[in-house]
């Protein structure tokens, strides 16, 4: 038997072991029924990397391992299956009464601000569209973490800093919000961090290296502010003189952020159908 296979099998049981413990969840101890809470539909972006899939899926059995009991769910804006509206409408086949979406992606933009929406907007099922991850303590702690296994030292240098490479927008809100996340993981490591970014924005990472070069700033590491493994995120990885740290990924920061989102979307005053939640 293949190595490959063993992995497969692994993963197939592990998947079955989370749904059984999901299912015992739903019953109290005088075996009634509990009621089933909202749908968490998680909505990635979609990419042709493999990778990244296999990713976010991974990254999904940590939510459910979190939270037994919550259905758990997954919708693409694009690339690749299942397609948010597709998740939405088997959702509403199903009868389930309401689903809380949840992007997985890192700030404010036009997929977060206009594509969620408008998709859920064209569902029948009844809809809240919860904040993006960033910026947000939880997400600064998986960023320090995917740094500090990458070997940026505990006790870095004053001379030292780091670019937060993301992945770009033109809207002055997503800027604003990875920005205000460059702030915090600053505060955290004690060393400037400067956002840079993949397309659409300015500066590149490339651009933002160079710059802190010339400053006499050493070491300068690149922190990726990525979900998962992707081309923007191995660009700017390529860019770094030193340490460059993984995509986020299955970091248990990223699970209990997902479901703080979740949560917070549950509890915030009641919206307008799909409006977008409270950060």
């Amino acid at each position: 038997m293949t190595a490959t296979h063993l992995d497969s099998t692994a993963d197939l049981m592990n998947r079955i072991g989370t749904r059984l413990v999901g299912q015992l969840g739903l019953v109290r101890p005088d075996g009634r029924r509990r009621p089933v809470p909202p749908a968490l539909v998680v909505v990635a972006h979609g990419s042709r990397d493999p990778r990244a899939l296999i990713t976010v899926r991974a990254l999904l059995d940590r939510v459910r391992a979190l939270r037994p009991g919550l259905p758990v769910h997954l919708g693409h804006i694009e690339l690749n299956a299942p397609l948010l509206p597709d998740t939405l409408a088997e959702l509403d086949a199903r009868a389930t009464g309401a689903a809380v979406l949840v992007p997985l992606l890192l700030s404010r933009g036009h997929h977060v601000k206009r594509d969620i929406p408008e998709m859920a907007a064209e569902a029948r099922l009844h809809t809240r569209v919860a904040a993006p991850l960033g910026p947000h303590p939880l997400l600064v702690d998986a960023l320090h973490a995917r740094l500090t296994e990458a070997g940026w030292p505990a006790h870095a240098p004053r001379e030292g800093a780091v670019v937060l490479a993301a992945a770009g927008s033109r809207d002055p809100e997503s800027r604003a919000d990875t920005g205000r996340t460059a702030a915090l993981l600053a505060g955290r490591l004690g060393v400037p961090v400067v956002p840079a970014y993949a397309s659409a924005a300015g500066p590149t990472v490339p651009e933002a290296v160079r710059a802190l070069t010339a400053r006499g700033r050493s070491p300068v590491a690149v922190a990726s502010c990525f979900t998962a493994p992707g081309r923007f995120a191995t660009e700017c990885a390529a860019a770094a003189p030193g340490t460059a740290s993984a995509p986020l990924g299955t970091h248990p920061a990223m699970a209990r952020l997902l479901l703080h989102r979740y949560d917070r979307a549950l509890t915030a005053p009641a919206p307008p159908r799909t409006a977008l939640a409270p950060a």
